[in-house]
């Protein structure tokens, strides 16, 4: 990994100017999740300490906010396999979840929000866009800005969760 942060390289090529710090901070979050899911042992995916969300949790729902902020950004409403991985976020213990795949699928979805970035039009930004089936009005921009900001959230409760664990794990509280 690059000692400067992200949106310290400057510009990604093939992407409009107003969309660099929404991707950048994607790419941030994308660097931390994996770098911080090295040697993260399988049987603590699923703990919940002090009742906050558990890893699998976080992991999950970065990859499916930015599916469906994505998808609202694109026009287009939710597919039933969207609202099933949604319901299944916070399902506990899923059987065939393991760090592995949620990075991948994280990772994948990243590549995938990159993509529909660089094919986004910066004249579009300000359309009117819905979310949900109320179609709550919002428009690309402020939909491309929420996923980018909620991925960066996500990333830093992840951070505290996986620290607390491997602490708890080794026998130390310190951060």
């Amino acid at each position: 990994m690059n000692n400067l942060e992200v949106w310290m390289r400057g510009p990604i090529a093939g992407l409009a100017p107003l969309l660099q710090p929404v991707a950048h901070a994607i790419l941030q979050a994308r660097e931390e999740v994996n770098l911080m899911m090295i040697d993260f042992p399988e049987e603590l995916l699923w703990e919940s300490p002090s009742d906050c969300a558990s890893v699998a949790f976080h992991l999950q729902h970065l990859s499916g906010v930015l599916d469906r902020l994505f998808t609202y950004a694109n026009d287009q409403m939710l597919s039933e396999e969207q609202l099933d991985l949604l319901q299944l976020e916070s399902v506990k213990n899923q059987y065939n979840i393991n760090v592995k795949s949620l990075l991948t699928r994280f990772n994948n979805q990243v590549n995938k929000a990159l993509t529909q970035l660089k094919n986004t039009d910066e004249k579009t930004l300000l359309e009117t866009r819905g979310i949900g089936r109320k179609r709550i009005p919002t428009n690309v921009l402020g939909l491309l800005f929420h996923a980018a900001e909620h991925t960066q959230r996500h990333t830093g409760q992840l951070y505290v969760t996986v620290k607390m664990l491997k602490n708890a794990q080794n026998g130390t509280t310190q951060f």
